[in-house]
C-alpha cells in the first residue's frame, strides 16, 4: 500500500491549474450512458473513482477510454443494466448510475455503494423518488431491482433534504421519459448545473438546476456531445489551505470563484490576503493566521462540508480559538485523531470541532482516515516539523490527482512510496 513522506516546514508558493471536479464529472459519466451516439468529456480529471466509473460504463456494454484528462465513450449499444456488487462498492457516487440506467433501460440492478465512511448516508431519498417517477423498487438479498412500471406524465417530487445524489438520480432517471417532473428542495451545487449542462447540450431539456426548483421535461433520446467538467472547488480549497497554513502564497488559475465565496471568506476571516480575477485567486499568508470565530457546514452555497477538514488543517497554528460546526456527516471528525498525533490542540462535542491554535507541531506517522480527512493530514503534515508519513492514501488517489506532484511544484518536500 502506498503513502506519503513530508518533511514539513517549507514555506509554499508558486501557480496551481485547478483539476476538473470529481463530483461533477462523475455523474455526467453516469449521463454518458444515455447518449445515443458518442460523448467526449474534456477536463475529467485521473482519478480513481473516475476509472471505477469507466469500468462500470464498460461493463454495461459501452465502450470507454480515458486519454490523459479527455475521456471517449461510445455507449450506442449499452448490452446491460445491472452493475454487480464489486463495482458498486468501488465508489460512493456509483448510485447514480441507477437513475441513467433507469432511464435508457428501464430496469436497473444495483447493490449499495461504497465510499468513505462519514456515517450514515442512506440512498431512502433515492429510492423514494424513484418510486413517485414511476418505477417500482424491491429490495432483496442487498440487491436493489428498478422497473419501470409507468411514465411520469406530471410528477412533483419533494426532497426531505437537498441531497445532491438524489437530485442527481432523479434528472438522470427522468430525462428520457414521457412527461415533465418537478423537482422541490433540490440541491444547489454547481455540479447538478454542471450535469444539467451535459444534458441539455445533448438535446435534453432539465431547467432550474442551480436553484431549489428544478424541471425535467423528458425527451425522446440525446444524442452525441462534448463537454468540458467544471474546475474542482474542493482541491482549490486544498490548496489555498496547504499555502495559507505554511504561511506561503499560491496562485490558482482554471478556478471559477462563483464556487468557493464561502472558503473564500473563511480565509480571508483567517487574515490571508486574497485577490480574484474572472479565473484565479491568488493568497497569500505572509503574516501569522487568526482565528475564526464559528463557521458552520451546510449545503450550497453555505460552507462545503467537504471543506472543512482543510479549513481545520489551517486553523491548528492559528492565533486563538477556531469553532467549526459539523452539520452534514456526523463522523466527519474520525481524522481529527491524526491531526492530534502532529500535536494539534483540538476537542471534539459532538458535531463541534474547538480548535485552540498551537505554536509548533511536531512529526508522526499518520493515516487517512477518508478522502478529504487523508488531505486534511498532508496539509497539518506540511505545517509540521520534521518527516511525517501519511498511509493509506488510496483514500486521497479517488480525489486529488497527483497531489504529490503539485506540491512538489509548489516546493513542498513530498515523496510517494
Amino acid at each position: 500500500m502506498s503513502k506519503y513522506i513530508v518533511e514539513g516546514g517549507h514555506r509554499l508558493k508558486g501557480e496551481v491549474k485547478i483539476q476538473g471536479a470529481k463530483n461533477s464529472a462523475l455523474p455526467i459519466l453516469a449521463a454518458a450512458l444515455l447518449i445515443s451516439g458518442n460523448t467526449v468529456l474534456h477536463n475529467c480529471p485521473d482519478l480513481s473513482d473516475v476509472r471505477a466509473a469507466i469500468k462500470i460504463l464498460n461493463f454495461l456494454g459501452c465502450r470507454c477510454k480515458q486519454i490523459g484528462n479527455d475521456v471517449y465513450i461510445d455507449s450506442e449499444s449499452v448490452t446491460c443494466n445491472a452493475v454487480p456488487n464489486e463495482l458498486m462498492r468501488e465508489m460512493r457516487s456509483s448510485v447514480v448510475f441507477l437513475g441513467a440506467i433507469l432511464s435508457r433501460c428501464s430496469m436497473a440492478t444495483v447493490t449499495a455503494p461504497g465510499g468513505c465512511e462519514l456515517g450514515p448516508r442512506p440512498i431512502d431519498l433515492h429510492l423514494k423518488a424513484i418510486k413517485e417517477l414511476g418505477f417500482s423498487v424491491n429490495e432483496n438479498g442487498g440487491n436493489i431491482v428498478c422497473k419501470r412500471e409507468r411514465y411520469p406524465k406530471d410528477t412533483e417530487v419533494s426532497l426531505d433534504f437537498p441531497s445532491v445524489g438524489a437530485t442527481e438520480n432523479i434528472i438522470l432517471a427522468a430525462c428520457i421519459s414521457k412527461g415533465r417532473v418537478v423537482l422541490h428542495n433540490a440541491a444547489k451545487e454547481p455540479e447538478i448545473s454542471d450535469l444539467a449542462n451535459f444534458i441539455n447540450k445533448a438535446g435534453g431539456r432539465v431547467y432550474g438546476a442551480g436553484t431549489d426548483r428544478v424541471e425535467i421535461i423528458g425527451v425522446n433520446k440525446l444524442y452525441s456531445v462534448e463537454h468540458s467538467v467544471i474546475p474542482d472547488r474542493i482541491v482549490a480549497a486544498t490548496y489555498m489551505s496547504a499555502a495559507a497554513v505554511t504561511g506561503g502564497e499560491v496562485l490558482l488559475y482554471d478556478i471559477d470563484n462563483n464556487h468557493i465565496r464561502a472558503v473564500v471568506g473563511a480565509f480571508n476571516e483567517m487574515g490571508c490576503t486574497i485577490k480574484t480575477d474572472k479565473k484565479s485567486l491568488f493568497l497569500s499568508a505572509d503574516k501569522p493566521l487568526y482565528r475564526i470565530k464559528t463557521v458552520r457546514s451546510t449545503v450550497y452555497p453555505g460552507f462545503p462540508t467537504d471543506a472543512g477538514p482543510l479549513l481545520v488543517a489551517s486553523l491548528i497554528k492559528a492565533r486563538g480559538t477556531s469553532v467549526f460546526i459539523e452539520n452534514i456527516f456526523e463522523n466527519r471528525f474520525n481524522y481529527i485523531g491524526e491531526l492530534r498525533r502532529l500535536g494539534a490542540d483540538i476537542k471534539v462535542y459532538n458535531r463541534v470541532a474547538v480548535v485552540e491554535g498551537v505554536n509548533s507541531l511536531h512529526s508522526a506517522e499518520l493515516s487517512c482516515t477518508d478522502l478529504r480527512g487523508g488531505a486534511a493530514a498532508v496539509v497539518a503534515a506540511l505545517a509540521s516539523d520534521g518527516v511525517s508519513t501519511i498511509d493509506k492514501i488510496c483514500h486521497i488517489e479517488r480525489g486529488y490527482e497527483s497531489l504529490e506532484t503539485t506540491l512538489k511544484e509548489l516546493s513542498a518536500i513530498i515523496k510517494k512510496e
